[in-house]
């Protein structure tokens, strides 16, 4: 394992990557990232005049796509911050060029066709799409970190996806969540999980002392949720909403027990399937978790409210959509690609 890698970002003027070049920048292990441009539209401009937060004064100039200088250069990783279409054109070139890639966007998650009909996506080469698609590992490291180690492709999961997956994927797996009576989980992301390129609906005054619900039954993170958790699509129903916050996800979570459970067996299953997994942390109840805990970090907190019936259950799950749910996932799992601990950066 080299001591230092060369890792470089395309479409770092986006929020998800801003706070990606932000935590590479000071990764222990790295040199300083390589900032690319497609073309005229992703501009020019050096990246700390666009956000003067990041560390220094200036030196983050983009430079145009070349395979040819990100191979002369000795890039060996490439993390793409780019607008699905983009992902979905590029990464077939950059895993042709023996790059290892981590894709922020929604171009690779989707194993299932009648999912990703949400994106109408046109190939240029539907056969080497399709092999790329069964290739990709979707990077959630708490569930798939023997996989990604030794992973070309990553599709880094959606930040909805990972709220909701986080939290339902022990109960699940210890088989206690009544299936037929369906899952509902009601989450509300703040505004810059929407993107940087303003709409009517995350305008200001649209946004401001308001909370609308959007894109009920047809959100394109939901295919995300019912693929990994192994449910089929009727079993969850997901209603996101909007927050007038800048960042951060609050998923409550709905769930109806195939048996009497008490509180002390819901933590135990939460607490050891997680036993050992640095950025989830499990909250004793009956306190739960609120958004500005996990703010700027890249932890994804989980909490839970049992009636006293023992079969009706509410999880909390929050995180930063720009870090466990965008790019501090993605460092996370660059650290699994490359041997090192899953903190490294991160702290």
């Amino acid at each position: 394992m080299p001591a230092t890698l060369k890792t470089a970002v395309l479409g770092s003027n986006g929020y998800s990557g801003q706070e990606l070049v932000r935590i590479l920048d000071r990764h222990p292990r790295l040199d300083k990232p390589v900032l690319l441009r497609r073309d005229g539209s992703d501009g020019a401009q050096d990246l700390a005049d666009i956000f003067p937060q990041l560390p220094g004064n200036g030196g983050y100039p983009p430079q145009a796509l070349s395979w040819s200088e990100l191979k002369k250069i000795g890039v060996e990783l490439l993390f793409f911050a780019t607008p699905y279409e983009a992902s979905r054109a590029l990464v077939p070139e950059a895993i042709a060029q023996g790059l290892r890639v981590i894709d922020l966007s929604g171009a690779w998650r989707l194993k299932q066709a009648h999912h990703r009909a949400v994106y109408s996506f046109e190939d240029a080469n539907p056969e080497i799409a399709a092999r790329l698609t069964e290739k990709a590992v979707y990077g959630l490291p708490e569930l798939n970190a023997a996989c990604i180690t030794s992973a070309q492709l990553i599709a880094n999961p959606g930040c909805y996806a990972t709220s909701v997956i986080l939290a339902l994927a022990p109960l699940l797996n210890a088989g206690i969540i009544d299936r037929e009576r369906g899952i509902i989980s009601d989450s509300k992301s703040g505004v810059s999980g929407a993107g940087k390129t303003p709409t009517p609906r995350t305008h200001f005054v649209s946004v401001a002392d308001n909370c609308s619900a959007y894109s009920i039954f047809k959100h394109r993170h939901l295919g995300e949720m019912v693929e990994q958790l192994g449910l089929d699509d009727v079993e969850l129903t997901f209603a996101p909403h909007l927050l007038p916050i800048p960042r951060g996800i609050l998923s409550t979570i709905y769930v109806h027990l195939n048996r009497p459970t008490t509180g002390t067996e819901i933590a135990s299953c939460l607490r050891d399937f997680y036993a050992g997994k640095h950025w989830v942390r499990v909250f004793a109840n009956p306190r739960v978790p609120e958004i500005h805990f996990s703010l700027h970090t890249n932890y994804c907190d989980l909490g839970f409210c049992l009636a006293e019936d023992g079969q009706r259950l509410v999880l909390i799950s929050c995180l930063d959509n720009l870090m466990k749910g965008a790019a501090g996932q993605a460092v996370q799992n660059m650290d699994l690609m490359y041997g090192w601990e899953e903190r490294e950066g991160l702290q």
